[in-house]
């Protein structure tokens, strides 16, 4: 590449440098000194990944000292550019800007802005991006994208009740395996593939409060899915920091009796905008027509407003059909 002492040249990696203007250079290297930083890059003068920034008759440029200049003609001399035009603020013509004197905190971020300065990427790192974007898309255009990521050793079942659930749009299933037929996996799996495919971002997991750390492990070690535990030391410490304590999190845990035994912490639970709701040991939600239990009362306030919602019991029928 041809270098002149004072050009103005901007990084194709480092575009937040703004304009870098050569300083120094002898057969091998060139060095730049980028003046809105106050750093400077060492680069081999055959393969370095700078462009060389030039503006053409109808662009606006800004010099160091804060003045724009509508460009009508660029010249060169020795190497270095010349602009010649009208200065905005003054509206004074045939105003002369030197490169050297151009304003360094100019980037390049916009597409277009790249394009018009010059400022092209490598074809093979064009291809390198293009064929990761398209491998990306075929991974989640697969029929059991979000369901291959989990540690674990699954059951037939396991991944066809996933599957059938996971890409439904707010499901709303209740999931009674026998116990030992894995309803914690399957209800992860379902929690994985929908949040890998967008269909949900916050979900809330309620849970007696023996189970809280095992779904707190599980749902890390296995999907690492990484939930915060709500208990009420948590709850106090979030309301410093958001009116609403669990908006402060994408992903929550928290006990069945947590959730019910406070009318405002309820309140919270049921503003926060959840998207998907999962109720472990369901069978505790106790109902009859004269006297619904106050934690089945919570889930059906909860149930009302979350879109999707999972209910997880080995022994639907524990408390009888009519609870059922």
């Amino acid at each position: 590449m041809p270098f002149t002492l004072g050009q103005r040249w901007i990084s194709d990696t480092e575009s937040e440098l703004g304009l870098g203007t050569v300083v120094a250079m002898d057969a091998r290297t060139v060095t730049l000194l980028f003046p809105s930083t106050g750093e400077n890059r060492l680069y081999a003068r055959s393969d370095s990944p700078v462009t060389r920034v030039m503006f053409n008759p109808g662009d606006t440029i800004t010099s160091h000292e804060g003045w724009q200049l509508h460009i009508d003609e660029v010249k060169e001399e020795n190497g270095l550019l010349v602009y010649v035009g009208t200065r905005l603020d003054t509206e004074e013509t045939n105003v002369t800007l030197r490169e050297v004197l151009l304003d360094s905190k100019l980037v390049f971020s916009k597409p277009q802005d790249r394009l018009f300065a010059g400022q092209i990427d490598r074809m093979d790192r064009f291809a390198l991006r293009y064929r990761a974007r398209k491998f990306q898309s075929e991974q989640y255009r697969m029929p059991y994208s979000g369901l291959r990521g989990q540690r674990t050793n699954l059951i037939p079942h396991q991944l066809n009740i996933a599957h059938d659930v996971g890409r439904r749009h707010a499901p709303r299933v209740l999931l009674a395996d026998e116990v030992g037929l894995g309803k914690t996996i399957e209800a992860g799996m379902i929690l994985h593939q929908q949040l890998l495919s967008g269909a949900a971002e916050r979900v809330l997991i309620i849970v007696p409060e023996t189970l809280q750390h095992q779904w707190l492990v599980e749902m890390l070690r296995r999907f690492n899915l990484r939930f915060a535990l709500f208990d009420d030391e948590r709850y106090t410490e979030a309301q410093h920091d958001a009116y609403n304590p669990f908006e402060t999190e994408q992903l929550v845990i928290c006990s069945l009796d947590f959730a019910r035994r406070n009318k405002q912490r309820l309140e919270h639970l049921c503003d926060a905008e959840w998207d998907l709701l999962v109720v472990d040991e369901a069978h505790h939600l106790v109902w009859s027509t004269d006297a619904p239990s106050r934690e089945y009362m919570a889930i059906e306030q909860l149930a009302e407003r979350v879109p999707g919602v999972l209910l997880l019991t080995a022994t639907p029928e524990q408390l009888g059909m009519e609870s059922h």
